[in-house]
């Protein structure tokens, strides 16, 4: 008996990986996060599986799932959003897997901030203006985030950034980037990346509280915000440059004359 902790991607069914897909449909169990995960996606499962929403469970009523399963000797898949390595909960119940003898395996699956650059269009990093990617989010009831991390402090890198969980706290939010980053410096909002109600957001961190209603972003928003998001920046690798040599394009220098 295994359980397996699938990324169910960022919402669209078809941005699953295709080994989450072929195990969804192998398994005579699935957990799902109703709140978070589309009920499209559960198109993968095989009639007769049975179907657990854990919005309303707590970690003690789905390690009984678990527990329910080894007995029964079945598979299990935990589909959770996005990837399970990013704000997934899942440590908690692997501890509680290793404790109960219980094997299980983790299958990435596409982040919701790398869903939201496709949505906009960008990438995230460019030559010589950032290279370097923050994730992170803002300070919840379920869960505080460190003073180290606090957004007033990674916005001092002036990296991009990508922030979760960021519609009810953009005041903040803003008032913290811009201790730091200049005000014309590109944002974006992202809301439900790849669900039918997607929406988008771009301006500057000058113009978005005054350009969005207060309210208008829920909580599923991901705000992405730096340089590197400026379509106008020309910035380019040198890695497909008619004069770069690598290891797999070797270029003749021509003779002197």
């Amino acid at each position: 008996m295994k359980v397996y902790f699938i990324g169910a991607g960022p919402g669209a069914a078809d941005l699953i990986t295709l080994r989450g897909a072929r195990l969804l449909g192998s398994v005579d169990m699935v957990l799902y996060a109703g709140s978070l995960v589309p009920v499209e996606m559960l198109r993968h499962c095989r009639p007769g599986t049975e179907l657990i929403d854990t919005a309303q469970l707590d970690l003690e009523q789905q390690q009984a799932c678990y527990v329910r399963a080894r007995d029964a000797g079945i598979d299990v898949v935990r589909l959770h959003s996005g990837d399970p390595a990013i704000y997934g909960a899942t440590a908690e119940q692997m501890r509680r897997l290793d404790a109960l003898g219980i094997a299980y395996e983790i299958v990435p699956g596409v982040s919701s901030f790398t869903a939201a650059a496709a949505a906009i269009g960008a990438e995230l990093t460019k030559p010589e203006v950032s290279q370097s990617v923050i994730l992170t989010r803002v300070s919840g009831r379920a869960s505080a985030v460190p003073e180290l991390e606090s957004i007033a402090r990674l916005a001092e890198h002036r990296a991009t950034m990508c922030i979760f969980l960021s519609g009810p706290h953009l005041k903040k939010i803003v008032d913290d980037l811009l201790l730091h980053y200049p005000p014309e410096t590109p944002v974006r909002l992202v809301y439900r990346a790849s669900w039918p109600e997607q929406r988008v957001y771009e301006g500057t961190l000058g113009t978005v509280l005054e350009e969005t209603k207060r309210g208008a972003w829920n909580l599923t928003t991901m705000m992405l915000v730096g340089a590197a998001l400026d379509r106008g920046v020309a910035a380019e690798s040198s890695l497909y440059s008619k004069d770069f040599t690598h290891l797999f394009r070797v270029v003749k220098k021509k003779d002197a004359a």
